[in-house]
């Protein structure tokens, strides 16, 4: 299987959607900080023109981004954003545009920023597998390569896309909002295969997607999440020994294949449980379980809540 087959898995898996919020038009000094975000919610950026800093207060740490560069935040984290000069911020002024986002512009005078805000929504329980295998900043850019190579590469795509969502944004025509909003979403798959790409991937699934070795069990995971897979199998598909792919996921990852292989199935039981027809008995055994006692058990420990509470939850929900 290629390296993609797992992303759409996942994607199959987890209903993402997105909405762009803002359109930043600052001259320095400008300043913006933005909270910690909700559980379902992964707030972005999109450097369009000029430089920003961000910094995260709690990991104090800070990074420079230039334009094409796109930042997501995972696990929600609160983070300021700013032009670098430590002078304080000019004044700032917010409109709505007609088509439904803010644009926000302010009285600086020196070097310039364009930007684009806003988040991607992802409902529970699914935030917690995100966030588990995701890290805290994610940071690609979006590029036009050269040559062969360089069309197909997905920081190519993005520099596409990212040219649709400036010129869909700068204006108020007919359907942008909505266009906006779809462009958002593929946003987040096209940054999660840029980063995988990426020389260093970071740290999580990604970077197991960028050690070919480990290629295989992933991919057999994602699309075949009920067979009874033992470690020694998923060594086997990765032509290693069982102590060695061991060490190679956990190195990776951060936590076991069996660990990912639970949370996939219980991501996928969540989706399964929703359905009126389907029993809590024939969930667990589509997922993979032959004992609806350890389903249970599994699920509650994984969910925070046992199936029939989840599956009132999402019916109130709807």
């Amino acid at each position: 299987m290629s390296q993609i087959d797992w992303l759409s898995h996942l994607l199959q898996m987890i209903n993402i959607t997105g909405q762009l919020e803002v359109r930043c038009a600052y001259g320095a000094p400008w300043r913006v900080a933005w909270p910690q975000s909700a559980a379902h919610e992964i707030p972005y950026h999109v450097v369009l023109n000029g430089r920003a800093i961000i910094e995260d207060p709690e990991l104090k740490t800070a990074r420079e981004l230039v334009g094409g560069d796109i930042v997501l935040l995972p696990h929600g984290s609160a983070h300021v954003l700013h032009d670098g000069s430590g002078r304080t911020p000019s004044h700032t002024y917010s409109r709505q545009s007609s088509a439904g986002w803010m644009v926000r512009e302010n009285d600086g005078q020196g070097e310039r920023l364009d930007m684009l805000c806003g988040r991607f929504f992802i409902g529970p329980p699914y935030d917690r597998l995100i966030r588990g295998y995701l890290p805290t900043n994610l940071v690609v850019r979006a590029s036009d390569g050269h040559g062969e190579e360089g069309i197909g590469s997905a920081s190519n795509h993005l520099a596409s896309l990212v040219g649709l969502m400036r010129t869909e944004s700068a204006g108020d025509r007919l359907g942008g909002y909505a266009i906006l909003n779809a462009l958002t979403s593929a946003l987040f798959t096209l940054a999660l295969r840029a980063a995988s790409e990426s020389e260093q991937p970071p740290a999580g699934l990604l970077a197991l997607t960028g050690h070919p070795r480990l290629a295989p069990a992933i991919s057999a995971m994602f699309a075949d999440p009920a067979r009874p897979w033992t470690l020694p199998d998923l060594a086997d598909l990765c032509s290693m020994s069982r102590a060695t792919f061991m060490r190679h996921f956990q190195d990776k990852l951060g936590r076991s294949a069996l660990e990912l292989l639970t949370d996939i199935r219980m991501s996928l039981a969540a989706n399964e449980l929703k359905k009126p027809a389907m029993t809590t008995e024939a969930v667990a055994e589509l997922v993979g379980y032959q004992s609806v006692a350890a389903f249970r058990r599994v699920f509650t420990d994984k969910m925070g809540m046992t199936p029939g509470q989840w599956r009132r939850s999402a019916r109130e929900s709807q």
